[in-house]
C-alpha cells in the first residue's frame, strides 16, 4: 500500500479547491445556513479527547439545534445510554464538528467550532419538552460553517425509497449484546423492552 504522507503529495493528487469550495466557508451562521439548521432533525456530533475521537448521532424535532446568535448554537443533551462520551470529551477538549442532514435534501451543512457543557437552569428549562428538561445543553461557538455538495447523498441513494433497508435483515441490539456477553445480557427480552420503553422515554 502506498501511503500519502504530506500535504504536498495530497495536493499533487487532488489539486487546489475551486473558488466555490472556499467562499462558502464563513465563521458565522448566515441567514441561509440558519435555514438549514432550523430544518434539520438530525446531525452527527464529532468530539475528541485523550482516548481518541468519537462521533455521536443526535436527533430531535427539526430545529432542535438552536441558533442563539450568528456565532452560537445550542444543542440539548437528551436521554441516551449515559456513556456521556461526547460530554466527557468536550469537558477536556472543546473542539467539535457537526454535520446536519435534512431528509429529502441533497445538501448537508458542516459546522466546526468549540463547545462547553452548560447546566444553566434557564437554558435547560428553555429546551423542556412535556415538562422534561435535558440534563445539560451543549453550547457551540462556531469557527467554520459551510454547506457540502450532494454527491455523497446521490451516490448513497440515502433518501430513495427503493434503497431503504429492511431492519429485520440486520442484527438487533439484543443479539449483539447476547453475542458479546455470552448470553448473559441482551437477547429478545432486551429488544422487546427497548421497543416499548424507548418510545416512552424520548425526553
Amino acid at each position: 500500500m502506498t501511503k500519502v504522507s504530506t500535504i504536498e503529495e495530497l495536493e499533487a493528487i487532488y489539486g487546489k479547491p475551486g473558488e466555490t469550495s472556499l467562499v462558502k466557508e464563513v465563521p458565522q451562521i448566515i441567514p441561509q445556513y440558519r435555514e438549514f439548521i432550523e430544518a434539520s432533525p438530525f446531525c452527527s456530533l464529532a468530539t475528541i479527547g485523550p482516548e481518541g475521537m468519537d462521533c455521536s448521532p443526535r436527533g430531535d424535532v427539526p430545529g432542535f439545534v438552536r441558533v442563539h446568535d450568528e456565532r452560537t448554537l445550542m444543542m440539548p443533551d437528551r436521554k441516551g445510554n449515559n456513556r456521556t462520551d461526547s460530554l466527557k470529551n468536550i469537558v477536556r477538549d472543546p473542539r467539535v464538528a457537526l454535520c446536519f442532514l435534512i431528509p429529502g435534501s441533497l445538501t448537508t451543512l458542516r459546522v466546526n467550532g468549540e463547545a462547553h457543557v452548560s447546566i444553566d437552569p434557564e437554558i435547560k428549562a428553555s429546551f423542556a419538552v412535556d415538562g422534561m428538561e435535558p440534563r445539560s445543553v451543549i453550547v457551540i461557538k462556531t469557527k467554520a460553517v459551510y454547506f457540502q455538495c450532494g454527491r455523497a447523498i446521490v451516490r448513497s441513494k440515502l433518501w430513495d425509497q427503493e434503497a431503504q433497508v429492511d431492519p429485520k435483515s440486520l442484527p438487533t441490539p439484543g443479539s449483539v449484546l447476547a453475542y458479546l456477553s455470552e448470553n448473559k445480557i441482551g437477547g429478545q427480552d432486551y429488544d422487546d423492552k427497548w421497543a416499548g420503553g424507548a418510545m416512552e422515554t424520548l425526553w
